[in-house]
This record gives structure tokens, C-alpha cells and sequence, in this order.
């Protein structure tokens, strides 16, 4: 009897932890979706808002920039105060503050304050993100942390699908509605993220024991310990990746629509990214458990080059569709790919510290992306030049990753 009673209770246990687990995997998801909107909205707005506020190419790239710059400061905090008072509360804070400074971009009246609300909305959007990375990462424990990271990812390029479909419905020329989507339906889920989502069990367990007493400092947990070559490895390969991400979704409508195209057929491109980013999280997420190092750095960037060749050189809608769709699944899935490895080189005290400062550094590239796009074309270089430079940065990034999986698969994650 006392057999059958200790059996029956270990298996609601264990059925009670999985069901937590798909809970916060799928509100992580939902967070992620919600994301994915706001990320793509600059580039479906872009036209509206540049004739709107009377915007040239240079002012659009500042405005690009400007969420992407508050990324950077948002993954910092949201990964030390993570690390500090939870993930749960953080990124809950952080879905309020994108979702209220989403609202606040439609009722913009000048370019500063655009630019305010833009990096504003970058804050919370970047506080977010090392927390989503970090709850499915825990959640899911060691076997399975790189599945549930990336399920929850694909989540963000879904989000932006769902933006590109304003542009696809017609509904483009209105550049407020893509924020006000993206900024009510954040405020509606902050509630449900309160009553539903479960703290991080290894972050619980942390704060409990007696290692609370004796926190790892943020230099020694990223730099010592055997940690300091793929810290600097994550950082160069989220750098060179997201600034082609970004690049992407900033100005691939824009060019798009300089290249003859309409604004609706730009917007079927920019949704057929997004639907290959889906595809190519979940698709190298599992490979990721499969594939040889050295194969799979070549198949993710070997395929991003040849997308961004396609984007350069096609000139029919369909073939546009094509490499549109290999782009997303090369740059996004690859993305994808170091959000699932990153929190496997940092130990739970300082998992999402680490998560945001590489998330950080890769804002930086993101950052620069659309930046270094706007003045090359502001010279006349066209879509084909703007493609060719960022060919070398995916060369470094694909070095990183070849190394950073090899030494995952030789030494295993951390506990």
C-alpha cells in the first residue's frame, strides 16, 4: 500500500511538472508572439510614417535604431534584476512597459517624440527577452533546454507575420493601427502572465538554499570558470547575426517598394520571411541535436548568404517570395539557434545575466544594422550593395558557432 501511494504521488509530480512546463512555454510563447509584432511593425509603418512626419532615409534609419537601442540597456537590466528578484516579476514589468510605449508611438506628434516612445518600447522589449530565454531554458531542464527555447522563439516571427498581414490586408495606410495591435494586446496579457505563470523552479531552489547567501559576481560567472571564450564567442556571433536580422525587417519593405514593387506585394514578402523564420527556428532547433558542428554553422549561414544573394539579385515577385522565405528561415532560425545555446554556458545564478549581455551585444549589431543600411543607400549603393556588406560579418559569426557547438557537444551544458 505504502508502495502504490509513493508510486501514485511521484507520478502526480511529475505530471504536475509537466504541465508546469508547457504552461510557461506557452505563455512564453504568447510573450514571444507579441514581440515579433513590434519588431516588424517599424518596417510595415515605415512608409506611413515617413510621409506622415515628413521623414527621409537617414531620419527613417534613426528611427529604426532607436528601439533597437533601447534593446540593448533592457537586456542588461532585465538579466541582472532577473538574476535578483525573478524572472516571473521582470517579465511581467517588461511586457507592461512595451506594450504602454507601443500605444505611446501612435500618438507621436514630433520625430523626438518618436524617437522617446521607440526606446522606450526597446527597453521593455529587451527586458523581456533574456527572461523568456532563461524560463523555457529552466523549465524545460537540461535534455530539452534547446527544443523549448526554440518553440518558444518561433513564436517572434510569427508575431511578425501577423504584422506583415496589416500591410497584406490593406489596412498599411493607417501607420497607427500595427501599434496600437501591438501595444493593447501586451496590456491584455500582463493579467493572465500574473495569474498563470510559474516562477522559475531552478531560480526558486537557488533562493532557498544556502548558495543565496553567496552570489557569484557578474564578472567572474561570464569570464571565469572556463566561461570567458564563449561569452566572447556568443557576443560575436549575436552581433554579426542580429544586424543582418535587422537589417531585414528594418528595410526590406522600403527597398522592396524602391525596387517596383507595391506595398502589398512587399508585404507578401515580408510575410513569407517571417512564415521561413518559423519554419527555420524549429526546423535548426532540431538539428541543433543532430547535425556535426561544422554543418551546421555551414547550413545556417551558408543558406543566409545565398538568401540575401537571392534578395540582391531577383527581380520577379515569386522569386522575391522564395528568397524572402530562405532569408528568414537562414537569419531568424539562426537566431533561434544562439538563443537555444546561449544559457547552456551559464550556471543558474547568473543564466540570465549572461543571456542579456549577449542579447545586449547582439542589440548593438542590431542597432548598426539599419544604420549602415540607411547610409549606403543614402550613396546609391542599391539593394545588391547593402546585401554584399554584410557578408563578412556572417563569415565571423559562422566561425563562432562552429566553435561554441563543437564545445557543447564535447563537454555538455552546464548544470
Amino acid at each position: 500500500m505504502t508502495t502504490y501511494t509513493s508510486q501514485h504521488l511521484a507520478s502526480a509530480d511529475v505530471e504536475q511538472d509537466s504541465r508546469r512546463t508547457w504552461l510557461t512555454i506557452a505563455l512564453c510563447f504568447a510573450v514571444a508572439v507579441l514581440e515579433g509584432i513590434d519588431f516588424q511593425a517599424p518596417g510595415i509603418a515605415a512608409p506611413g510614417m515617413a510621409a506622415a512626419f515628413g521623414l527621409d532615409k537617414l531620419h527613417m534609419g534613426w528611427v529604426f535604431s532607436a528601439g533597437i537601442l533601447g534593446l540593448l540597456p533592457g537586456a542588461l537590466a532585465g538579466g541582472w534584476l532577473s538574476d535578483r528578484i525573478g524572472r516571473r516579476r521582470v517579465l511581467i514589468g517588461s511586457v507592461a512597459l512595451f506594450g504602454i510605449f507601443s500605444i505611446a508611438t501612435a500618438h507621436a506628434w514630433d520625430l523626438n517624440s518618436l524617437l522617446a516612445a521607440r526606446l522606450l518600447t526597446g527597453v521593455g522589449l529587451g527586458a523581456a527577452l533574456p527572461n523568456l530565454i532563461a524560463l523555457c531554458s529552466e523549465a524545460a531542464g537540461e535534455r530539452l533546454r534547446g527544443t523549448a527555447v526554440s518553440l518558444m522563439y518561433c513564436g517572434v516571427p510569427l508575431g511578425a507575420a501577423l504584422a506583415a498581414t496589416i500591410g497584406i490586408v490593406g489596412f498599411s495606410a493607417d501607420w497607427t493601427l500595427v501599434y496600437y495591435v501591438g501595444g493593447v494586446l501586451p496590456l491584455v496579457v500582463v493579467p493572465l502572465l500574473g495569474l498563470w505563470l510559474p516562477e522559475s523552479a531552478a531560480f526558486r531552489a537557488r533562493q532557498e538554499s544556502a548558495v543565496k547567501a553567496t552570489r557569484v559576481p557578474v564578472v567572474q560567472g561570464l569570464f571565469r570558470q572556463g566561461a570567458a571564450l564563449p561569452t566572447l564567442l556568443l557576443w560575436a556571433a549575436y552581433f554579426f547575426t542580429l544586424m543582418v536580422v535587422y537589417m531585414l525587417i528594418s528595410w526590406l519593405p522600403s527597398l522592396l517598394v524602391g525596387q517596383g514593387f507595391t506595398g502589398r506585394q512587399a508585404s507578401w514578402v515580408m510575410f513569407s520571411l517571417q512564415i521561413g523564420a518559423a519554419v527555420g527556428t524549429l526546423m535548426l532547433g532540431v538539428l541543433m541535436e543532430r547535425l556535426r558542428p561544422l554543418a551546421m554553422a555551414g547550413l545556417i549561414y551558408l543558406g543566409l548568404l545565398a538568401a540575401l544573394a537571392g534578395l540582391g539579385m531577383a527581380r520577379e515577385f515569386p522569386s522575391m517570395l522564395v528568397a524572402g522565405f530562405a532569408a528568414g528561415m537562414f537569419a531568424t532560425g539562426g537566431q533561434g539557434v544562439l538563443y537555444a545555446l546561449a544559457p547552456l554556458f551559464y550556471r543558474t545564478e547568473v543564466r540570465a545575466t549572461g543571456v542579456g549581455a549577449a542579447v545586449a551585444v547582439g542589440r548593438l549589431g542590431s542597432m548598426s544594422g539599419p544604420l549602415v543600411a540607411g547610409q549606403m543607400l543614402a550613396l546609391g549603393t542599391g539593394t545588391a550593395g547593402v546585401m554584399l556588406a554584410s557578408a563578412p560579418g556572417i563569415v565571423l559569426a559562422a566561425v563562432a558557432v562552429f566553435y561554441l557547438l563543437g564545445r557543447r557537444r564535447d563537454q555538455g551544458a552546464l548544470a
